[in-house]
């Protein structure tokens, strides 16, 4: 059962990216069976994060106070380059993904789960402007470049951006029934595909 979902923001996240799942997520929390999942932004700093296009982001928790989530959505943009780099953030996934339910990455987001070795051997998708980068990192996925979203069982990966709330919906689909998605949609009057 999914009690908690947590949602990664960082410098330069892409806006769509982690507001599309939230609001998805926020919106089906109304029609869910069962007690409805707590959803949180968690980011690297205590500090606000800018993201593209310069909107300030207040986190509602810092990564070290965020040892268990049942779902984790690592969304993309610019900022998942530096990102890259940042050992600590990386092991963060790494440990929240394995421990988690389900982990769901839109756009570059799935850059991150490449670094954190979570997409070796695994049909994947991304934004399309980084499918040779995905590539060089995971030379042993196979990348899925006419998908929207690829559901490899654990881990979903979803196209860029506006392909994050498709993807999304299929999650609530597959965590809480195709009816709570389906009802998620037509309240945010969404042409799910």
């Amino acid at each position: 059962m999914v009690t908690r979902i947590s949602i990664l923001i960082f410098n330069q996240v892409e806006i769509l990216d982690f507001a599309g799942p939230l609001e998805v997520f926020n919106t089906a929390r109304q029609f869910w069976n069962g007690p409805p999942p707590q959803i949180e932004l968690v980011a690297p700093d205590h500090e606000s994060i800018r993201t593209v296009g310069n909107m300030r982001v207040h986190p509602d928790r810092h990564l070290n106070d965020c040892l268990h989530t049942d779902l984790l959505v690592v969304p993309g943009g610019a900022g998942t380059r530096p990102l890259l780099e940042q050992e600590a953030t990386i092991a963060w996934i790494r440990e929240r993904a394995r421990q988690s339910i389900l982990t769901l990455s839109i756009c570059t987001g799935a850059l991150l789960l490449g670094r954190a070795r979570l997409l070796d051997g695994r049909n994947v998708t991304t934004h399309h402007s980084a499918f040779d980068e995905l590539r060089t990192i995971v030379p042993s996925a196979t990348i899925q470049s006419r998908q929207r979203y690829v559901d490899t069982g654990k881990i979903i990966t979803a196209a860029g951006i506006s392909a994050g709330i498709d993807a999304t919906l299929y999650t609530v689909a597959k965590i809480n029934g195709r009816g709570t998605a389906m009802k998620t949609a037509v309240e945010m009057e969404y042409d799910w595909q």
